[in-house]
C-alpha cells in the first residue's frame, strides 16, 4: 500500500510539474507580444547593435562592423558602404563595379538611385553628401528603396553624432590650449620670481619650491587627455598654493574641506585650478592685509559641488556677466573658458554660478555630475 500511494504521489507531482512548466511557456510567449511587437523589437535591437561602429565616424573599420547589422536590418543578400572616395566594406555576392554608375549619382545628386537590382542612397552629414549605402537584391521593389533611404537616414544621424563628439572633443582642446596660454605666462613669472627670492637666503626652499614649480607646470601642460579627477586637480592647486604662498608669504590664508567619496570624480582638465588663481590674483592680490581662499568639495547625491571663496576686493557684477558671455579676458583668469568647457560636457545647466560685489569677495560654484557618459581620464 505505501508503495503504491508513493507511485501515485509521484505521478502527481509530474503531472504538476508538466502543468507549470506548459505555463511558464504559455506566459513567456504571451510575455514576447504580438508578431508585430516581436518584429518591432527585433528591428530596433538590430539598430542598437549597429550604432556604435556608426559613432567612430565613416572609415573603413566602422562600416566593416556595421555591416553585418545592416544586412539583417534589410534582409537583403548584398549590402555595401562606400565613401566619396570608393568601397569601404562589401558584404556579399556582386561588385562595386556593377553599380558604379548608381553610386556616383547618389554621390552626386544626394538622392536615392535605383535599378532593377540595386538601389545606393546617399549618407549624409549636415547637409554634405559622404558615403553611400548600396543595397544589392533579385528584385529592387519600391519598398526596398524606401526602407534602404530609411536605414541611410537613419545611419546619418549616427554619422552626424560622431561629427558633433568630434568637434565637441576639438573645441575642448582649443579652449584649452588658450586656457593655457592665458594663465601661464602671469603664474610663470610670478613664481620664478618668488623662487628667485630665496636662492641665496635659502638654498634648500627655492629648490623645493623649483620641484613644486616643475611638477605644477607637467600637469598644466601634459599632453593626453582632456579630463582628470578632483583628486588630481586638487594635487595641482596645492602645489599652485604652495607657489603663492612664497610670494604672499602668511597675508594668503587657505581653508579646504574636501570630502573623500568624491576624490575620484572626473571632470574636465584644469576646470577648478583657474577658479583658485582667479581667487588669488583678482581677490586677494589688490586686499591690503590678510586674505582667506576657502576651497570646498562635496557630496550632493548624484553630483559633486564645489565652491572657491574669497573674501578680497570682489567685482562689479556687470563685469562677471561680461566675462562669462564672452572671450576671455585678462581679467578674469578662465572663468569664461571653465564656464564654456563645463557647458560644453555636461550640458547648459552646469555653468559656473558666480557671486560677487565690491569689497565683499567673491564665491564661485560648480556641480560636476558623479557619472556621465563618454567621458574618460
Amino acid at each position: 500500500m505505501d508503495n503504491l500511494t508513493t507511485a501515485l504521489l509521484g505521478a502527481l507531482g509530474l503531472v504538476a510539474l508538466a502543468v507549470f512548466m506548459r505555463w511558464q511557456l504559455l506566459i513567456r510567449r504571451r510575455s514576447l507580444g504580438s508578431p508585430e511587437e516581436r518584429a518591432t523589437y527585433e528591428t530596433l535591437h538590430t539598430a542598437s547593435l549597429t550604432a556604435p561602429a556608426l559613432r567612430m565616424g565613416l572609415d573603413a573599420e566602422s562600416a566593416t562592423k556595421s555591416l553585418p547589422h545592416v544586412r539583417e536590418l534589410l534582409g537583403t543578400p548584398t549590402v555595401a558602404i562606400t565613401d566619396i572616395h570608393g568601397t569601404l566594406a562589401w558584404d556579399g555576392p556582386g561588385s562595386a563595379d556593377d553599380v558604379a554608375h548608381l553610386t556616383t549619382a547618389a554621390l552626386k545628386s544626394g538622392a536615392t538611385q535605383a535599378s532593377d537590382q540595386a538601389i545606393v542612397a546617399p549618407l549624409s552629414v549636415e547637409d554634405r553628401v559622404v558615403g553611400t549605402l548600396v543595397v544589392v537584391s533579385e528584385s529592387a521593389s519600391a519598398g526596398l528603396a524606401r526602407a534602404t533611404t530609411e536605414v541611410a537616414r537613419w545611419m546619418s544621424s549616427q554619422l552626424e553624432l560622431a561629427e558633433l563628439d568630434k568637434s565637441r572633443t576639438a573645441l575642448m582642446e582649443a579652449e584649452l590650449r588658450a586656457l593655457r596660454a592665458q594663465i601661464s605666462p602671469h603664474f610663470i613669472y610670478n613664481s620664478l620670481g618668488a623662487i628667485a627670492s630665496f636662492v641665496r637666503t635659502d638654498p634648500e626652499r627655492a629648490r623645493e619650491l623649483l620641484l613644486e614649480f616643475a611638477d605644477f607646470t607637467r600637469y598644466s601642460f601634459r599632453q593626453h587627455g582632456e579630463f582628470t579627477t578632483l583628486a588630481e586637480e586638487l594635487r595641482s592647486i596645492e602645489r599652485y598654493l604652495v607657489l603663492e604662498k612664497a610670494r604672499f608669504g602668511d597675508r594668503l590664508r587657505v581653508v579646504t574641506r574636501i570630502a573623500p567619496e568624491v576624490l575620484s570624480v572626473t571632470m574636465p582638465f584644469l576646470s577648478v585650478q583657474p577658479l583658485v588663481e582667479n581667487a588669488v590674483r583678482h581677490g586677494l592680490e589688490a586686499k591690503a592685509g590678510d586674505g582667506t581662499v576657502t576651497i570646498i568639495a562635496l557630496d550632493a547625491g548624484t553630483e559633486c559641488l564645489i565652491t572657491i571663496e574669497d573674501d578680497g576686493v570682489g567685482v562689479e557684477p556687470d563685469k562677471v556677466r561680461q566675462a562669462l558671455s564672452g572671450p576671455s579676458t585678462s581679467e578674469s583668469v578662465g572663468l569664461g573658458n571653465v564656464d564654456e568647457r563645463m557647458r560644453t560636457v555636461y550640458g547648459n545647466e552646469y555653468g559656473i554660478v558666480i557671486e560677487t560685489a565690491p569689497g565683499l569677495g567673491t564665491k564661485v560654484t560648480m556641480r560636476v555630475p558623479k557619472f556621465a557618459p563618454s567621458i574618460d581620464t
